[in-house]
């Protein structure tokens, strides 16, 4: 009898043994599934499938997994509108972890916090202003318990998501320079910039322009002040490089003098090989004469060009101030003088901008831009419509695009264009503006303004696209905009150019290569 009740025992424990391993490889197999259907954009599969792991690894005990899957399903739910099912499942999750944490005798303020971010993301899609607040305090209450660096910093983001969408907006900006400057402290730029990025973002999708602006300029400060910084930076390592070249050089002065010592002191030995070795010793001394002069040369290029860098952005932050002062002045003054005074200071504000990036251009030249999808038709419709306000009276603006995607950079494309198709504007008092597409191969496409203006004279087309060719009034223009926008199409793998066999007006030819 003894042994049958053995045995009986050993049967239900391998019996209950082989049913959790069953369990626990559908519960993988559930969300390995759930993770592929969402990849192949499959919503209603993957919604059930992470469903169906989340009520596996609950039954199981697994809260964790449990959590994560319900949060993934809690968010195709919200994908789809399906709110009511949304916080039904919440509330299951919040069982979920309660019985949990009676199984297990402690708390679990980490499943807390998935669950409470995930409640305030539904309640600020809903606009619920009370219900976000209490979800933002359960959120505030798990990272104190939970204490580690990452759960803070994802607080923080949280915050000024919620400040950013509900107000007041100083907020979410404080949230954000706290993490702004724990990045600082760190040195990680680029996780700086990002933020500066998300603040200007969030700004404008809550259509709040002055802080977008606001939170802007202090982008560009800091970007400014790291670039003046990773200048200096450089400028030291040149120096550092420079004195080091300058110790070598004269480490081999020394080497040469003392064999040119020995050559000499041979030398008065045999008449045989006077000759020869003063010879050899002047060859050589004039050798390592003429490659330290062209060394030199070099490194006072390399680092004059840098210099040049350095000081074109120094000195156009140093004029920013000044410009302002001066708009201040004239705005407060009355008259012709004032108004001719800001239009003056406008036109300096916008000399130096342009300098500014001439200059950033021709130091990125090697960094592309990201290329994304575009419409042709769609892309050239709305350009014209941007330009329309600036053509003259009796004036046609058209384009000419099929409906065609290419890879591009819609954004620098978009700045080349209206440039090229506002001169033309200005230039044209009648007849017709047009912007034509034209694929030229697999990969290379071409984008053309023509126009029915005044032209450009012979003797200037030479130089159009090159900066301070020309010296006239700032008021009427820097000269800078072709150059610019030949860099930008250098960049975009491309070229910008002027067709000097049309003579009907002007035409400049964009050509893109993919």
């Amino acid at each position: 009898m003894k042994k049958y009740l053995i045995s009986i025992i050993i049967a239900l424990i391998v019996s209950v043994s082989v049913t959790n391993a069953q369990e626990g490889s559908s519960n993988v197999s559930f969300k390995a599934q759930a993770q592929q259907s969402l990849q192949d954009k499959e919503y209603t599969k993957a919604r059930y499938l992470f469903k169906r792991a989340y009520e596996a690894y609950a039954r199981q005990g697994n809260y964790a997994e449990a959590i994560a899957c319900g949060v993934k399903t809690n968010e195709l739910y919200t994908r789809e509108n399906l709110y009511q099912e949304a916080f039904d499942l919440c509330r299951e999750m919040d069982a979920v972890i309660t019985t949990g944490e009676e199984k297990l005798q402690k708390k679990m303020p980490e499943l807390r916090f998935m669950l409470a971010k995930e409640r305030l993301a539904m309640f600020s899609k809903l606009k619920n202003v009370e219900r976000s607040k209490d979800q933002l305090v359960r959120l505030e209450e798990s990272a104190g318990a939970i204490r580690t660096d990452s759960i803070k910093e994802e607080l923080l983001y949280i915050k000024a998501n919620y400040y950013y969408t509900f107000g007041p907006a100083e907020l979410g900006v404080a949230s954000y320079r706290k993490i702004i400057n724990t990045y600082k402290q760190q040195g990680a730029n680029e996780k700086v910039a990002t933020c500066y990025q998300n603040m200007v973002s969030l700004a404008e999708k809550v259509n709040n322009a002055p802080l977008a602006v606001r939170t802007y300029k202090e982008y560009v400060a800091w970007n400014d002040s790291v670039a003046a910084l990773s200048a200096a930076n450089e400028l030291a390592v040149v120096k550092k490089n420079y004195e080091t070249s300058q110790q070598t050089l004269q480490e081999r002065d020394s080497e040469i003098s003392v064999q040119s010592y020995k050559i000499i002191g041979l030398c008065t030995l045999t008449a045989i090989l006077i000759g020869g070795l003063i010879f050899v010793g002047g060859v050589l001394l004039r050798f390592i004469s003429l490659t330290r002069k062209q060394k030199k040369n070099i490194e006072i290029a390399n680092e004059h060009n840098d210099l040049k860098s350095q000081f074109i952005q120094n000195i156009s932050a140093q004029m920013e101030p000044a410009l302002n002062t001066l708009a201040q002045s004239a705005q407060q003054q009355k008259g012709e003088d004032s108004e001719l005074m800001q239009v003056q200071i406008e036109a300096l504000r916008g000399f130096s901008n342009d300098i500014q990036e001439l200059s950033h251009l021709e130091h990125s030249l090697t960094e592309p831009y990201e290329l994304t999808s575009t419409n042709v038709q769609t892309f050239c419709d709305e350009v014209i419509m941007k330009v329309k306000p600036f053509v003259q009276p009796g004036v046609e603006i058209v384009a000419n695009a099929p409906k065609l995607q290419i890879k591009t950079n819609p954004e620098q494309l978009e700045r080349i264009l209206i440039h090229l198709l506002k001169n033309a504007a200005f230039y044209t008092e009648n007849g017709k503006i047009t912007l034509d597409f034209k694929k030229r191969g697999a990969h290379t496409h071409q984008f053309l303004v023509t126009d029915t203006g005044t032209g450009i004279p012979e003797e200037l087309r030479e130089n159009i696209f090159k900066p301070f060719t020309e010296v006239k009034d700032l008021t009427q223009g820097d000269g800078l905009g072709l150059p610019i926008c030949s860099l930008i199409a250098t960049k975009m793998n491309g070229t910008l150019t002027l067709d000097n066999g049309y003579t009907k007006g002007s035409r400049f030819v964009l050509e893109l290569h993919a």
